[in-house]
């Protein structure tokens, strides 16, 4: 395998990262988070791509932050770092997937949950342990993880450090499907495809929407949406001449 912290594989506008430790379970390095930075800035520039998914090689998707590099010290280029490079690639004009399998602990709950949704295997399991290292979030999880669950739930499993399996953070609202070990790679490039057949200008759009109005009361929302809707794409016309010409069935 590549020699990359972090690889990209581009399949027909699908751009696939990998985070690429398997030896070490993944575990996230400031050069892994330098390498995913990478390319989330350049995925903001390839007009090729219409959805991002990331996912974790070997037994699982990552077990999270590198204790023996937090015990030795991050060289970490500035202040708030990890989340900027989080908060980069949340950003995306483009959905952006989780595709979690094993082990997604604490940091790398963190890096799951500054994707649009989670996609999980059936042997995906959550948790944050934060509170069992003495340790506090600096990379979202204080921010994303209420949003996600609610802030009860969110409470719980921070206070507790409880492990849950892919059922679980089903139920709770943390992951949005869960499929067999067997399907999952189907079944990522089956939700990716249908990510890609639709408009492009579209998902922007809305992502930029969604943002913007998260946790405003309802009428601001509204008419938030109203007053920046951005119009129509530039394939809409295209889209819908091929639907008005298909054939009747």
């Amino acid at each position: 395998m590549s020699g990359a912290l972090v690889t990209r594989e581009d399949r027909d506008g699908l751009a696939l990262l990998t985070l690429n430790r398997p030896d070490k379970l993944n575990s996230l390095t400031v050069g892994m988070f330098r390498e995913l930075r990478s390319h989330a800035t350049d995925l903001y520039k390839d007009e090729s791509i219409g959805c991002v998914v990331l996912r974790g090689a070997g037994k699982c998707f990552s077990a999270g932050h590198d204790l023996a590099d937090i015990a030795e010290g991050e060289a970490v280029p500035s202040r708030g770092w990890h989340s900027e490079t989080l908060r980069l690639m949340e950003r995306l004009p483009k959905p952006v997937i989780a595709a979690v399998h094993g082990h997604c602990y604490t940091g790398a709950l963190e890096v799951a949950l500054a994707a649009d949704f989670i996609l999980a295997a059936e042997s995906a399991r959550f948790g944050d342990t934060h509170a069992k290292w003495a340790l506090t979030p600096i990379w979202g999880m204080s921010q994303r993880l209420p949003r996600r669950v609610g802030i009860a739930t969110a409470k719980r499993l921070m206070f507790t450090a409880e492990m849950i399996n892919a059922a679980e953070a089903f139920r709770i609202g943390l992951a949005e499907k869960v499929v067999p070990n067997a399907e999952f790679d189907a079944a990522i490039e089956t939700m990716a495809r249908q990510i890609l057949a639709n408009s492009p200008f579209s998902h922007a759009a809305n992502k930029r929407l969604l943002e913007a109005t998260d946790a405003r009361d309802l009428d601001g929302g509204l008419q938030w949406e109203i007053l920046n809707c951005e119009g129509v794409g530039p394939d809409m016309q295209t889209r819908i001449g091929a639907f008005m010409g298909k054939p009747k069935s």
